[in-house]
């Protein structure tokens, strides 16, 4: 059998065990790129015609290094999945942060939070895309001017509807 199909099935397991979606692979745009020394990503559409972005590292990852590297791949994030079971999860890391900076200040309001956010562990990470702005998907390449280089063209912005 093609290998790709063992990928797309150990995709839609990580993300049943990990995250609690249940994904059906419609179509991999592009396939384990590098997008730091050591973290591959792989951007995929679902059946249900959503775009999603799947990053593994073998060092460890923040959710602040997931933002910035899903940026410089040329996509704009809807939402960063949080693990199973835990709605919550960034907030929560966030406020224990919050804490060992300012012990005995509680977060005032949600901004508060948002740099400790960035702190929380996040590997694998999962990324609903919202759009790809410039119809292109960069990869990490430490021969390319500016260490980035397009990997894939490809089209989409997520529409709401109700």
């Amino acid at each position: 059998m093609n290998d790709s199909i063992y990928d797309d099935m150990a995709l839609e397991q990580m993300a049943k065990k990990q995250f609690g979606m249940d994904i059906d692979v419609d179509k991999v745009i592009v396939r384990r790129v590098p997008v730091s020394r050591t973290a591959r990503a792989t951007v995929f559409l679902t059946t249900k015609k959503q775009l999603l972005c799947c990053i593994v590292a073998q060092s460890n990852l923040s959710l602040g290094d997931v933002k910035k590297m899903v940026t410089r791949m040329g996509l704009r994030a809807e939402l960063y999945i949080p693990p199973k079971n835990q709605p919550d999860y960034f907030d929560a890391i966030g406020r224990e942060h919050f804490r060992k900076v300012f012990p005995g200040l509680g977060p005032v309001s949600a901004n508060d939070l948002t740099y400790y956010r960035t702190l929380a562990p996040y590997n694998p990470a999962l990324v609903l895309i919202q759009e790809i702005p410039q119809g292109e998907i960069r990869q990490f390449d430490t021969d390319a001017h500016g260490q980035w280089r397009t990997a894939a063209k490809f089209a989409y912005r997520r529409i709401k509807t109700s």
